[in-house]
């Protein structure tokens, strides 16, 4: 099995969308063979619990307005690190960065293929380590100049 035209329809509106919001490390897996549940998981990050929630706010506006598309069950919005939305055929996860690393969901379905992006939401691979990097040489320096 395959994911459905339709599932690809929603990754791809969702993906586009997350990717406007400047969300980091956006993929797709076409989990239907593996799961009865649902047929894809998009999964995407970003570096605070404010723009984990401007993110998975606009992929949810998008998925409506295009589509006419609403997730049947939303959760994590109180804490927003780490916020669900399941539209039955395919499910969004937008993780803060933080819980992105610790719960590698990668690794859990790297054996599921990969669904085609939008080259803007391809674009965003490797941003969360980017952004990590930059962090940490402005604490770096922060630190040094308290001596």
């Amino acid at each position: 099995m395959t994911a459905t035209d339709r599932s690809t329809e929603l990754i791809t509106a969702a993906a586009q969308a997350a990717a406007d919001k400047l969300a980091h490390d956006i993929i797709a897996y076409d989990v239907s063979d593996v799961l009865s549940i649902t047929d894809a998981f998009l999964l995407a990050s970003a570096p605070n619990d404010r723009q984990v929630k401007s993110i998975v706010d606009e992929i949810e506006e998008r998925l409506n307005k295009q589509l006419g598309a609403k997730p049947v069950r939303r959760e994590g919005d109180r804490d927003a690190r780490w916020i669900l939305l399941d539209y039955v055929d395919i499910v969004v996860h937008v993780q803060h960065s933080e819980e992105r690393v610790f719960y590698a969901l990668e690794r859990l379905w790297k054996d599921c293929p990969e669904l085609k992006l939008p080259a803007d939401a391809e674009a965003t691979r490797g941003k969360a380590a980017e952004h990590a990097k930059v962090r940490a040489a402005e604490e770096a320096a922060d630190q040094g100049g308290d001596w």
